[in-house]
């Protein structure tokens, strides 16, 4: 049976769900405060991550947390502030780090990658749209025997998944990547991930929708939601009312704003990342990670992009030029020679990426409101994840059996 759907949040999660939503024949209206051309959606990495399967919830993250709150230019930063949703957050994700829990969630943060994945390289082959989609594996760079060590300990970790994980010394890496120049002493190469070129996805993704007749309303932000007999009945904006007989809450770290109006907490903080495009020829052609600082770096179409950075800070888009250093600084460091020129970092942006405690995303209705299903909370993964959420999350509202068990990402989940 057609529903009339709206989803509230136009980024890779909403815009997903929305594709799922229009496949399955609903009426979907897509509201979004932005133009639908800026955010984390656009900002990110870009890598379909099956390896990263160890959540940030992590033995040993507090211990780190703590000491690099003192550093500004650290990786993992947490700006102390006074703030009872942040004391809440910060203490369920001192429960969640724990070995036991982490092992727990390995299985559930790799299987759910891979469906995403799959999804993607469906989508691809699909020819509903054209977009830049490569499978040329992760390179997780390490410049210390330490670091090499805790990374080769996820790779085998990873290759009981099922996983194609290989340690390589420097000179393997350097027979497939041999013109980076790279200033490492090895890396751990998956072979499982993906990448993608964001500002190249969602524009097209955009003009398919739209021409599938799902109705894309920029610039409205949500005032109000309605609620009679525990069921949301009309979606209130600065622009207007929208009836409905389903909503998503796919708002990333707007999310928990919205869902306090309905009497429904989810534990979410902004996790603030930035990102450099250099434009110009730089001889990287494989996906890296570099360990030590935290980095990403993606050969995108058409530039070169260096992402980075965890900063809890809240809800704001305030760029800290210190942060943008130490990506500039750790590409130079790892990449010899590789130079990032003021320009480059003065043209910087950052996007919020919504983080529960656990490092898993919440995907599934909540028992507070019958016709409400929230698909948020996914972190670093927040690319990677936006097909399978949105998939899982049109197989809800269709009522059709969900792909993969949804009880690990319950909303309604204590900590």
């Amino acid at each position: 049976m057609s529903k009339n759907v709206v989803v509230i949040g136009g980024g890779i999660i909403g815009l997903c769900t929305a594709y799922y939503l229009q496949k399955e024949g609903h009426q979907v209206t897509v509201i979004d405060k932005s133009n639908f051309s800026e955010g984390a959606s656009y900002v990110n990495a870009g890598y379909i991550t099956p390896s990263h399967i160890i959540p940030l919830a992590a033995p040993g993250m507090i211990t780190k947390g703590i000491k690099w709150m003192f550093d500004s230019s650290s990786p993992f930063y947490i700006k102390p502030r006074v703030d009872l949703d942040f004391f809440k957050w910060s203490w369920a994700f001192k429960k969640s780090a724990t070995a036991k829990k982490v092992e727990a969630a390995i299985p559930v943060i790799k299987d759910i990658n891979l469906l995403s994945r799959d999804l993607f390289e469906d989508m691809k082959t699909s020819n509903d749209f054209e977009f830049h989609y490569e499978r040329k594996g992760l390179l997780m760079c390490y410049q210390t025997d330490k670091v090499g060590e805790e990374e080769w300990s996820v790779g085998k970790r990873a290759i009981e998944e099922g996983l194609q994980v290989e340690n390589l010394s420097l000179e393997e890496v350097k027979k497939i990547e041999p013109n980076a120049n790279l200033n490492i002493k090895g890396a751990v190469y998956f072979h499982s991930d993906a990448h993608m070129t964001p500002t190249n996805f969602m524009p097209k993704i955009l003009a398919y929708l739209k021409a599938q007749g799902v109705k894309i309303q920029a610039n409205e932000e949500v005032k109000d939601i309605e609620v009679s007999s525990n069921a949301i009945s009309s979606v209130v904006t600065s622009k207007g009312t929208y009836k409905t007989d389903e909503v998503v809450m796919a708002a990333g770290s707007w999310s928990p704003l919205l869902t306090k109006k309905l009497g429904i907490e989810i534990p979410i903080q902004a996790g603030k990342g930035y990102r450099i495009n250099v434009e110009r020829e730089t001889n990287i052609t494989i996906p890296s990670i570099l360990c030590e600082a935290k980095v990403a770096v993606t050969p995108m179409e058409g530039f070169t992009r260096f992402a980075g950075t965890m900063e809890i800070d809240g809800i704001n888009h305030d760029i800290n030029p210190v942060r943008v250093n130490a990506i500039a600084n750790a590409a130079s460091n790892y990449y010899n020679g590789l130079e990032i020129y003021d320009t480059e970092k003065k043209a910087a942006q950052c996007g919020l990426r919504p983080c529960s405690p656990d490092g898993l995303p919440y995907i599934g209705k909540s028992s507070k409101c019958s016709n409400l299903t929230i698909a948020t909370g996914h972190a670093m993964m927040g690319w990677s994840l936006g097909p399978a959420t949105g998939k899982l999350v049109s197989e809800i509202i269709s009522n059709k059996k969900t792909s993969l068990d949804l009880s690990s990402y319950n909303p309604d989940r204590k900590f």
